[in-house]
């Protein structure tokens, strides 16, 4: 009797800090908390883990895992709730408790949205951050790991650097991104041509469906499970991922040659472009170009999973142009080669496990595919773009395909752009005050950038890159979008692998309880308007 009074009591306390927390959010914030703890084994603790725009705690915890600032102004939407489950089953009752109240939920693992999707809203809603499932188990026996949704690839890269030399990860080359958000769209990095994408060594998964059952590889089906690796999180929550591990040497050579923008640097990049996707797929030699002040900064950055004399002699044969000397070339493990890539040379191993960014701009990001060669005039064009007073602190990055990547078929995972590419173009400008002002400046000056990119990149469709998200592309204009409207970014992103999302969609989540201006639309009778 005693122990029951005491739970009694105890749920009280609960109910009654809970309903405090709510005051300020309205009458469907207090439902919906009041539905989780009663489905919530655990309801003790959801005060906890629940903040509300009452609790001084409500914008530290919102705000903690935003990378990209023109989403924290005070003018963004803010959602009624951040929820932080602890257990499986406290996201088993968010999504329940989303559905009997009609409550829309988004979530989020990294944060690393580039339009925000995962924790911005213009309907009333809430986010589900899964920053405390961070777990990662490595089993060197069968080369494979376990990682929760929350956790980063830094994360990642730390543990398994922890337990083995000579085994990696092929996904991306920022630490503090969530591997939930980054395996959910393709996921790429410096192993790309050799190991392909982080999508594509998944080999399970747990996850939640909109029915709030738990399901892994075998319960939720294959095509589900294709569906979750490069579709995006429309499907359901993502718990966590087993990935299969790859073999990398102990140690192995970079270079990161830097030149300034002159005619013979112009002249290094288009030869590159016939080059650098028919080197051996051990090879990967990307070109950054950066503005910086008034200086356009030219980095052609390489890996290559051999040895030295073998990188000079590939290099030699097939790119001489460069003059790569044994004097460019540093030898590096795996995960010193992440810390150099983002610049953390001098940095302990454990910055990996940092989720904070040293600086956090303002930025806004797209994407394209290069399927011909773009000729000198068309690059000297970029140029002149890049030359402008609002380029400042402007970013273009040219990853380079073939390798295994066109040897993977276009409808293996829903990430469809393989064989064909030359090389992937991302993007990006940064500014770092909250002028409203210099963000019109800068977003239209990307939007020129890209505008005068068309003639040179993929076409029928112009595609884009889903992890790179973009709303300029396309946008559902609310939970019930048309196959037509959803298509016109959707074909972007995932070619004719659209239509099989849909149809995986429609059957998995009719009610299209996971939305937002970029999810796959639920259309029960697949109406292709």
């Amino acid at each position: 009797m005693c122990s029951l009074r005491n739970v009694i009591t105890l749920y009280i306390f609960a109910f009654t800090l809970l309903s405090f927390l709510c005051v300020a959010s309205g009458e469907n914030c207090q439902k919906f908390l009041d539905c989780i703890s009663n489905h919530s084994p655990n309801s003790s603790i959801i005060s906890k883990i629940a903040f509300t725009p009452t609790n001084p705690l409500y914008l530290s915890v919102l705000n903690s895992s935003i990378h990209n600032l023109y989403f924290e102004l005070p003018s963004t939407p803010k959602p009624l709730l951040v929820f932080t489950p602890l257990y499986d089953s406290h996201v088993q009752a968010a999504i329940r408790c989303s559905k009997i109240h009609g409550i829309h939920i988004r979530f989020r693992s990294g944060g690393h949205d580039y339009e925000g999707l995962s924790y911005v809203s213009h309907v009333p809603f809430v986010v589900l951050d899964l920053i405390n499932f961070q777990s990662i188990e490595v089993n060197l026996k069968s080369s494979t790991a376990w990682v929760q949704s929350g956790a980063t690839i830094g994360q990642l890269y730390y543990k398994i650097a922890e337990k083995s030399k000579t085994l990696a990860f092929p996904a991306g080359f920022c630490p503090t991104v969530g591997v939930g958000g980054h395996f959910s769209g393709g996921g790429y990095g410096m192993l790309l041509r050799k190991y392909g994408l982080a999508a594509d060594n998944v080999v399970d998964a747990r996850m939640i469906d909109a029915n709030g059952n738990i399901l892994n590889r075998k319960t939720m089906g294959e095509d589900l499970f294709w569906a979750i690796r490069g579709g995006g999180g429309s499907f359901g929550v993502i718990l966590a991922w087993k990935v299969k591990l790859v073999s990398v040497p102990p140690t192995f050579p970079n270079f990161s040659i830097r030149k300034t923008l002159d005619k013979n640097t112009t002249n290094l990049i288009h030869r590159w472009q016939y080059v650098a996707h028919k080197f051996p797929k051990e090879l990967l030699v990307r070109i950054v170009i950066v503005r910086v002040n008034s200086t356009i900064n030219v980095y052609f950055s390489s890996l290559y999973l051999g040895g030295v004399d073998d990188l000079l002699r590939v290099m030699k044969e097939s790119f001489p142009e460069l003059g790569l000397t044994k004097t460019d070339i540093s030898e590096k493990s795996w995960v010193k080669s992440i810390l150099s890539f983002e610049n953390f040379n001098k940095e302990p191993l454990e910055i990996l496990l940092k989720r904070t960014q040293p600086t956090t701009p303002y930025f806004k990001a797209k994407s394209d595919y290069v399927q011909e060669p773009i000729p000198i005039s068309g690059l000297e064009g970029i140029w002149n773009i890049l030359s402008e007073d609002g380029a400042n602190n402007s970013v273009m990055i040219f990853t380079p395909y073939g390798g295994i990547m066109d040897e993977i078929s276009e409808s293996t995972i829903p990430f469809p752009h393989r064989a064909g590419n030359l090389y992937k173009i991302q993007y990006v400008a940064d500014w770092y005050n909250a002028s409203e002002v210099l963000a019109t400046n800068r977003i239209s000056w990307i939007r020129r950038l890209y505008s005068y990119m068309k003639p040179y990149v993929s076409k029928n469709p112009r595609a884009a890159y889903l992890n790179y998200r973009d709303l300029d592309i396309g946008a559902n204009n609310g939970r019930n979008a048309s196959y037509a409207q959803a298509s016109v970014w959707g074909m972007k992103y995932f070619k004719n692998n659209f239509k099989r999302l849909v149809k995986i969609k429609s059957r998995v989540d009719p009610s299209n309880l996971f939305w937002n201006e970029q999810s796959i639309p639920a259309l029960p009778k697949y109406d292709q308007e």
